[in-house]
């Protein structure tokens, strides 16, 4: 079972160096936060905790 976890975190390892120039890129490309961007993110997760904390109680 010790080949599965080195295969694994082998893996993983390679996973993260043919990812990182696509999020390097992808971080320097992207659009600076406005105002209502923080607004936009909240609500639904508040809603969401609200709809979870209600199905909750019904119970």
């Amino acid at each position: 079972m010790d080949w599965m976890k080195i295969g694994s975190a082998v893996l993983v390892i390679a996973m993260m160096i043919f990812i990182w120039p696509s999020a390097k890129r992808m971080l320097h490309e992207s659009p600076a936060a406005e105002s209502g961007d923080w607004r936009s993110a909240v609500l639904p997760i508040l809603a969401v905790i609200g709809f979870v904390i209600l199905l909750i109680y019904l119970v």
